[in-house]
């Protein structure tokens, strides 16, 4: 496992042992499937038991605007599309108090980085609206959810400043961006993130550190299938565990594979194989720290119940309201159906909240998510180890 002294620099978090890779690659290469998939699942089920995880969350897309012109994605609209917008106030909390109805407790904020950044538009419609910046809006947006619904917020606003991530801490229960990769080839032209500033791995690294440095419950992953080399995917898992090593503030690690969709510029690129998300969910379960869940989610693989048997433990975010706007053309599953599933392969299937029970100090949590969570204690009730989050 790698360790760091106090010392060490962003650059330093990069540097991963060739060795090491190489190691982990022959292991994938020489030990059998079936053997690396019990050699995850024992790991995971010393830690975690017999119990596959969830959380139930509605999904709000503050805005489909972004800087970055990734290939793969289809949730960004350029600001001249007339499905280009940012939801209003009103809109934010009608999507909330329709999440608590259907018994959510999570709120996501999905939302493109920083597009006012580079167009007008975006920046003409938050001055509008009385910001200057996206992060801003959404701070504020998330205390409104704070203040009117029993509903926790969870933040997905990419590369952020310490200076941001300070500010949505205090009204956020957790954060997230997704790694996604440690290739620089991908930001070079005819990459899947060409022209994309926040995708420069050193960026995505940075916000990672500061993260860990401030305390902030935070949610990470890679994206496999999109131009990176086998060995760029166990260099980002080992990044992923050095980074916790220092901070220990990874809640979850989400491996998530690539979808073609008919409107992106990756139309044609391959998808990548069941195995080969197979092989990536059972290496982060080795690679990684026992108490960091692995996450991989179920509407993207009809074969879904084959990643606990990989490994993970968690299915992410589900929600009985809104579509998966990252994945359009893939519904989440239905969540009865899914306990069923679930239970059939001997796992045991709970809610949980979005925050994780160990990250229940006020190290982890400011005072008014801490004051949040106890003021709604009843209406979590089902969800995972609630009482010890709000005793602690």
């Amino acid at each position: 496992m790698a360790n760091l002294s106090s010392g060490c620099s962003v650059e330093d978090f990069h540097k991963i042992d060739k060795e090491e890779i190489e190691a982990y690659k022959r292991m994938a290469q020489e030990v059998p499937l079936k053997s690396l998939m019990e050699k995850a699942s024992q790991k995971r089920d010393d830690y975690w038991g017999k119990v596959i995880t969830y959380s139930r969350k509605i999904f709000v897309p503050l805005t489909n605007m972004c800087r970055d012109t990734c290939s793969y994605c289809t949730f960004v609209k350029h600001p001249d599309n007339p499905e280009a917008k940012i939801m209003s106030p009103e809109e934010v909390l009608n999507s909330a108090q329709e999440g608590e109805k259907n018994g959510c407790k999570e709120l996501l904020f999905s939302l493109g980085e920083k597009p006012e950044k580079r167009y007008s538009k975006p920046r003409q419609a938050l001055q509008y609206l009385g910001y200057n910046t996206m992060t801003e809006y959404l701070v504020d947006m998330c205390d409104l959810v704070i203040d009117k619904t029993s509903l926790l917020p969870h933040v997905n606003a990419g590369t952020l400043s310490e200076f941001e991530l300070k500010k949505l801490k205090n009204v956020s229960a957790s954060m997230g961006m997704m790694l996604e990769t440690t290739s620089k080839r991908l930001n070079k032209k005819g990459g899947a993130h060409y022209a994309c500033p926040d995708k420069v791995p050193i960026q995505r690294i940075r916000t990672l550190i500061a993260a860990g440095k401030n305390k902030v419950p935070f949610t990470t992953g890679i994206l496999i299938g999109i131009g990176e080399t086998f060995e760029e995917r166990i260099e980002a898992l080992l990044l992923l565990e050095k980074i916790n090593n220092k901070y220990g503030h990874i809640q979850e690690v989400i491996i998530q594979n690539f979808q073609r969709k008919p409107d992106i510029v990756m139309s044609k690129h391959p998808e990548p194989k069941l195995t080969e998300m197979l092989q990536t969910i059972a290496l982060a379960r080795i690679i990684l720290s026992p108490a960091v869940s692995i996450q991989a989610p179920p509407n993207l693989e009809k074969k879904h119940l084959e990643y606990v048997h990989a490994g993970i433990n968690d299915w992410g975010g589900i929600s009985p309201v809104t579509k998966d706007f990252i994945n359009p053309q893939h519904p989440w599953p239905n969540i009865n159906l899914l306990e069923t599933m679930v239970n059939d392969i001997g796992f045991h299937l709970k809610e949980r909240l979005t925050i994780y029970p160990k990250f229940n100090t006020p190290h982890f949590l400011s005072p008014t998510i801490r004051d949040h969570i106890t003021r709604n204690s009843s209406n979590y009730d089902k969800a995972d180890k609630l009482k010890s989050l709000v005793t602690a």
